[in-house]
């Protein structure tokens, strides 16, 4: 079970655009029905869509950003997100949520003594923990922390045990 995360971004930015524009066009048609003023004069709109050619720099840089746009709404759609719930070992189908497995890492390395503040960052095939401490010699507790945090990995179970990589941040040495 690898749940992964909606595209709601992307799809809002282009529905809030389109929408924008889609009003824009028919209060423009409406006041032009009724014979008022218009926001956006159709006719300085046609002239100037009649004047432009293939070759003008305009033409070149409105379609590259529209194309972009168009590529990164396709990468968007295609290539799979950060999986929201992680599966686990065993026979049934059962995943963790990512905050979750974040948060009991994190609680993990900050339980060991010496540390005073823990930060967890979940990739595919690895976790990284970076701990502050406020020893001036933080001999073995890099080694401490990956022991903890590989302990309740293994009490987790994920169906794929990532590798720990722990990183100790200390106040620099008064010697």
């Amino acid at each position: 079970m690898k749940r992964r995360p909606r595209r709601s971004v992307p799809a809002l930015l282009s529905a809030v655009v389109l929408l924008g524009l889609c009003v824009l066009v028919a209060v423009s048609a409406i006041q032009r029905l009724l014979g008022e003023r218009a926001w956006i004069s159709y006719d300085t709109v046609a002239a100037t869509l009649h004047d432009l050619r293939w070759t003008d720099v305009a033409t070149a840089v409105a379609g590259g950003v529209l194309a972009l746009a168009g590529v990164v709404l396709l990468l968007a759609a295609i290539l799979p997100g950060a999986a929201t719930v992680l599966p686990l070992a065993g026979r049934f189908d059962s995943g963790v949520a990512r905050g979750g497995y974040r948060t009991t890492l994190r609680t993990a390395a900050a339980g060991v003594d010496g540390v005073a503040a823990a930060r967890v960052k979940l990739g595919r095939r690895r976790v990284k923990v970076c701990v502050d401490t406020a020893r001036t010699r933080p001999d073995g507790l890099a080694d401490a922390v990956r022991a903890a945090v590989a302990d309740r990995l293994d009490r987790i179970g994920p169906a794929t045990h990532p590798a720990v990589a722990v990183r100790v941040r200390a106040p620099r040495r008064t010697t």
